[in-house]
């Protein structure tokens, strides 16, 4: 079991920092044109649209900060200790 736990603890990290790097990218004034950085970009947006647009529908930018994401990332850190404690209580 300890092997999942693992697993489940490492896929909300990863999403975590993939979060965190779109976060960094927003800061970014002008979209990549390259085909390298261009499909980062996407995949970056791609990946965690979904997730930030249940917050976004929910917490409106305050002026031209948008605190969604930080809403987002903390609730995801909560759902990651939750599962984790609920699959250490199997």
């Amino acid at each position: 079991m300890d092997l999942v736990i693992d697993y489940v603890s490492a896929l909300f990290t990863v999403y975590l920092i993939i979060i965190f790097i779109r976060i960094l990218l927003s800061w970014i004034p002008a979209t990549p044109t390259g085909r390298v950085t261009g499909a980062l970009y996407r995949f970056f947006h791609d990946t965690t649209d979904w997730y930030l647009n249940i917050f976004r529908r929910v917490i409106p930018p305050i002026g031209m900060f948008d605190l969604s994401p930080i809403v987002a990332l903390i609730v995801l850190y909560i759902l990651n200790n939750l599962v984790i404690r609920l699959l250490e209580s199997f």
